[in-house]
């Protein structure tokens, strides 16, 4: 099997109870204790499980084949410094993946740093500033305004969970025509179904009308800005929102189904960028992940303020702070996200108290199952 590795030091064991969450503990294994000979636990000890199948203990070899998953990258982060890193399946640690929702905590970055800037609010009405589009006006929006904080929290009361995205050549919606679902988009239109500020719903479409507050508040398309206000700061070099024809020198890999084929034309265009048009490595988003935990440890010159990244890091009524699901408080407080589109799954996460988390992506429809073991 073909890897590549940068940094070549002994990972950081993150632990799990079940999948989504560890309780930080003080017996927690140091990744920079242990001698640099022994065994990776990443690579020849996987507690695999797959869906209706009995776990079972797997090296990494193994589970790319059980899974058919062509290729997993890797990055783990220490005391908010990527400790390690590596790429299996012939893929190297700089190929870019569709990210899906991590797209989301991106997004949500941008649209704070503008919060910070005075150019958004985050508990006004957001009618007040779109100018491209606005929510249509009914009964459940008399009394609960839709604001940013609601939108980035998932309690806005929108429909629209996800988007399946286009392949590559079909002729792509406007943001109007994803928001209207008018053709050629293939997604229903994003409305409030529910008041606003009275439940958590997941909602992909919520971070589509985040998208056009971001471009109509700053006049400016949504993947530059985005690009100036995140991607630039954090270094996330090898990170790109939007749409890009496949080339043979372009390190991107190719969506897989379920069954292990190559999903038709390789993947899905996504002009849905704020909800999941993001292409980037675990390299590029570990460093995304400290920039958040320096912002929530008040560091000097860090990318959010500490008051604002608190108020990105408390829940909102529901398991969503603003734009990362949450949990824990102290040193168990951990910030989490998964990614799926057609073809691809990933999963970061990162305590901020300790530093201490790690970014799995591969190019699978079963990448959650192997993410969940890697994380694990």
């Amino acid at each position: 099997m073909k890897h590549c590795r940068r940094r070549a030091r002994s990972p950081l064991w993150v632990v799990l109870a079940g999948t989504l969450i560890w309780l930080l503990a003080s017996g927690t294994c140091d990744a920079q204790s242990r001698p640099t000979s022994e065994a990776n636990p990443l690579e020849t000890d996987l507690d695999l499980r797959p869906p209706g199948e009995p776990s079972r203990h797997v090296t990494l070899t193994q589970a790319l084949r059980i899974l058919k998953v062509p290729s997993v990258s890797v990055a783990t982060i220490s005391e908010d410094r990527i400790d390690w890193a590596a790429a299996y399946g012939g893929a190297s640690t700089r190929t870019a993946y569709q990210t899906g929702s991590m797209s989301k905590t991106v997004a949500a970055v941008a649209a704070l740093r503008l919060a910070e800037q005075g150019r958004l609010a985050l508990d006004r009405n957001v009618n007040i500033a779109l100018t491209s589009w606005h929510i249509p006006r009914t009964s459940l929006t008399r009394r609960h305004p839709v604001t940013l904080r609601k939108l980035l929290s998932m309690t806005a009361g929108i429909n629209v969970p996800g988007f399946v995205g286009y392949r590559p050549g079909e002729t792509l919606p406007s943001l109007v025509q994803i928001l209207d679902g008018s053709p050629p988009a293939n997604s229903p239109p994003v409305r409030v179904v529910r008041a606003p500020g009275t439940a958590y719903a997941y909602s992909g479409g919520g971070y589509e009308i985040v998208q056009a507050l971001i471009q109509d508040t700053s006049h400016q398309s949504f993947a530059e800005l985005v690009k100036e206000l995140v991607l630039q700061p954090v270094g996330m070099s090898d990170s790109f929102f939007g749409q890009r024809p496949r080339a043979p020198d372009e390190q991107m890999a190719t969506g897989h189904l379920s069954s292990g084929a190559e999903l038709p034309d390789g993947w899905r265009a996504m002009p849905e960028m704020a909800a999941g048009g993001l292409w980037s490595t675990p390299t590029d988003l570990a460093r995304l992940l400290i920039a958040i935990s320096n912002s929530y440890k008040g560091v000097d010159d860090a990318l959010l303020s500490q008051a604002m990244a608190r108020e990105m890091l408390k829940p909102n009524g529901g398991p969503y702070g603003l734009g990362v699901a949450v949990s824990g408080s102290g040193k168990s407080l951990v910030l989490m996200k998964r990614g799926q589109n057609v073809g691809y799954q990933g999963y970061m996460l990162i305590f901020p108290a300790t530093g201490q988390g790690i970014v799995v992506m591969a190019n699978s429809d079963n990448g959650t199952t192997l993410s969940s073991s890697l994380i694990r």
